[in-house]
């Protein structure tokens, strides 16, 4: 049975930062690239960031570049989200997601192509 389970979210005022952790388990982690969605009340879930099998090809959305860091540690089946700078508008759900990606390159940015998801971890950015 496939889990991802994120972990670090949390209450924080503007301009703090906050560090996700998504733990995974039944699958083979180094072989998933790994994402990082965001689902605020009232709108789309929207890609955040993702990194492929290695990490050597990441992608982030506009809206958090030079903010939000994603990386993995496929020791510990585990893919982060470090995010500085934080503004009221980063308050939402932040999921993370599976992608059996097919080939290399540059990460997937849609939800349909995300095979497993986690339950979401909350974050508050608070003015």
């Amino acid at each position: 049975q496939v889990q991802l389970i994120e972990s670090g979210g949390g209450l924080v005022q503007a301009g703090g930062s906050l560090r996700l952790s998504c733990a995974t388990s039944g699958l083979t982690f180094s072989s998933y690239y790994m994402g990082w969605f965001r689902q605020a009340p009232g709108k789309e879930r929207e890609f955040v960031a993702a990194n492929s099998r290695s990490g050597a090809y990441v992608s982030y959305a506009d809206s958090v570049k030079g903010r939000f860091t994603i990386s993995r540690d496929n020791a510990k089946n585990t893919v982060y989200l470090q995010m500085t700078s934080l503004t009221p508008d980063d308050t939402a759900i932040y999921y993370c997601a599976a992608d059996n990606h097919r080939g290399s390159g540059a990460p997937d940015k849609y939800p349909s192509q995300y095979d497993y998801w986690g339950q979401g971890t909350q974050v508050t950015v608070s003015s």
